[in-house]
């Protein structure tokens, strides 16, 4: 069975979402027949670099049997770019150009790059070489100044919701908007860990064709939307002890502190919303369950949510990555808002 981020994969200019400018870019060289012969794509995983890439040596006339993808990762040695160096110089088997994608090219050694150096300056008018990186700053600068670069964005929460719902109707599930939010928060800005994380909830989720956020919940291993709600409730009444005992729960259950955080924060920011924007209703009724918005409504109603809050929670999140203990800034912001 084909995974789903390979079956939906854009096979046109039109199905690629979130990269416009670049899509705009790139097509509109291909109309004026104006296509250099190097491109470096950088970006996060998952945001469609290789699609891309794919998509560009298809317009460009190349055939399959004249597009070559090289895991740079696996092929970094001087050797390697020395035998490309020497594939190079034969002709398009029946094509106008040979295309080169080399994906994860910053794991190419020193050595490696020097060889392909002197292929970029001085490449045969058939070849196209694509770069593709996810760490842009260990690309080294004679390279990146050779080509033609082009700074992929991760897809927004929305993209990636609207992605995921038209992908588990085709496959004839129906996704609720909470369970639609819940992975594309899972997704962490890539198409390919949405996708997988909907793949998943699909595979365990049997006969049944409703994909609820409580079912996704369970299914994903997420902070249940109980022990969210339990937090922030603890967190606008002020009570130190709950907030911080609720936040040991979540860590003796494994829960990532990352995706606790990014939850609470975005249910305290509805909450916010509301409390002082009434017709922000309508959207924030749109990404959530009809349970969390029942509470989001009853706590924007009782009016404690206050902006220290959401900036305790922010500071909370910049720091958990390099934490030491992973809950312990989130604990720390919990004493600080609880006074």
């Amino acid at each position: 069975m084909t995974v789903l981020y390979r079956k939906y994969r854009p096979n046109q200019w039109s199905e690629v979402l979130g990269q416009a400018p670049i899509v705009a870019a790139l097509t509109d060289a291909l109309k004026q027949e104006r296509l250099s012969h190097a491109y470096l794509f950088s970006g996060s995983r998952g945001t469609g670099k290789t699609t891309v890439a794919r998509l560009l040596a298809k317009a460009a006339g190349a055939t399959d049997e004249d597009i070559y993808e090289i895991d740079a990762a696996s092929n970094r040695g001087i050797d390697d770019i020395r035998e490309l160096r020497e594939h190079v110089s034969a002709l398009p088997f029946s094509s106008p150009f040979k295309v080169y994608i080399i994906d994860e090219v910053h794991m190419l050694s020193k050595d490696a790059w020097n060889a392909l150096l002197k292929t970029l300056e001085e490449p045969p008018q058939h070849v196209i070489f694509i770069l593709a990186t996810t760490e842009l700053d260990k690309v080294p600068e004679t390279i990146v100044s050779r080509c033609q670069t082009f700074s992929f964005r991760q897809p927004s929460r929305e993209i990636l919701r609207e992605q995921l719902t038209v992908v588990a109707k085709a496959e004839g599930y129906e996704l609720d908007p909470g369970a639609a939010d819940l992975l594309a928060l899972l997704g962490d800005g890539s198409f390919r860990d949405a996708l997988g994380s909907l793949e998943k909830a699909i595979a365990a989720a049997g006969k049944s064709k409703q994909l609820t956020r409580t079912k996704v919940e369970e299914l994903t291993g997420a902070p249940r939307a109980t022990l969210v709600n339990e937090l922030l409730s603890a967190l606008l009444s002020r009570q130190a002890d709950q907030a911080l005992r609720t936040i040991t729960t979540a860590a003796g259950q494994g829960l990532s502190m990352n995706t606790l955080l990014a939850l609470l924060l975005e249910k305290a920011r509805f909450v916010l919303l509301l409390t002082h924007s009434a017709s922000s209703a309508e959207t924030i009724r749109g990404r959530v369950s009809p349970d969390d918005w029942e509470f989001i409504s009853a706590q924007a109603a009782g009016k404690l949510m206050k902006p220290a809050l959401l900036t305790a929670l922010l500071s909370a999140a910049e720091a958990t990555p390099r934490a030491a203990i992973e809950s312990l800034p989130l604990e720390l912001a919990a004493v600080e808002i609880c006074g």
